[in-house]
């Protein structure tokens, strides 16, 4: 009989996938608006509940690791879930408003590209987290993040060059630079947040393998 450090069911690993499913579904509404760019403001809604939702899942996580003397994980590493978990959620959040409270034209190509990257790599982050405490192996899914935050990195290269290839710009031109220029700044934190994520879970799971 093999002897697992792990508890079959640990509450910490459970409220952590839940955690990530509020994320998945934020950053689906998210491309929606993105692929779409119509209902905004109702679709900016529903991220703002999922949000509220997130921060009920991050207090409790907070609560339990406060209360819990024996943790499947170490103690920084389920802070270190639960923190970088919550803000993506809100990087998400800040960018469906920006969206929605700049009154954007149209929305720009390499944001649209990035928004759905964001989505998948929260997906696959999904998929790490069910591998925690099974000692799975969990290195394609990180070789797959990471593919999704290079070609995140390019995407936003291309897009602030694209937003400052005009030398002399028209006043609403600059506008528009100003406004984009906040959007892919959060866009920019929340996949890097989630590249950071999928690497500390990479590490939790090697320590503990």
């Amino acid at each position: 009989m093999s002897f697992s450090l792990f508890p079959k069911s640990p509450k910490f690993f459970e409220l952590f996938r839940e955690q990530n499913r509020i994320i998945v579904n934020a950053a689906t509404v998210l491309h929606q608006i993105a692929e779409e760019f119509a209902d905004c403001e109702i679709q900016c809604q529903m991220i703002n509940r999922l949000e509220a939702q997130g921060d009920v899942i991050n207090r409790t996580i907070a609560r339990e690791l406060s209360t819990t003397f024996i943790t499947p994980i170490d103690r920084e590493d389920i802070h270190e879930i639960n923190a970088s978990q919550e803000t993506i959620l809100n990087h998400i959040q800040a960018v469906s408003n920006r969206i929605g409270v700049y009154g954007l034209s149209r929305m720009r190509f390499p944001a649209r590209r990035m928004i759905a990257d964001i989505k998948d790599m929260v997906t696959d982050i999904g998929v790490m987290l069910g591998m925690l405490g099974s000692g799975k192996e969990v290195s394609q899914t990180v070789a797959k993040v990471k593919e999704l935050k290079k070609e995140c990195e390019m995407l936003l290269l291309s897009g602030l060059g694209e937003l400052y290839d005009n030398p002399l710009p028209e006043p609403s031109e600059v506008l528009d630079i100003i406004k984009w220029t906040h959007v892919y700044d959060r866009i920019d934190k929340a996949f890097s947040r989630a590249w950071q994520l999928a690497k500390a879970i990479e590490g939790i799971v090697l320590k503990n393998a």
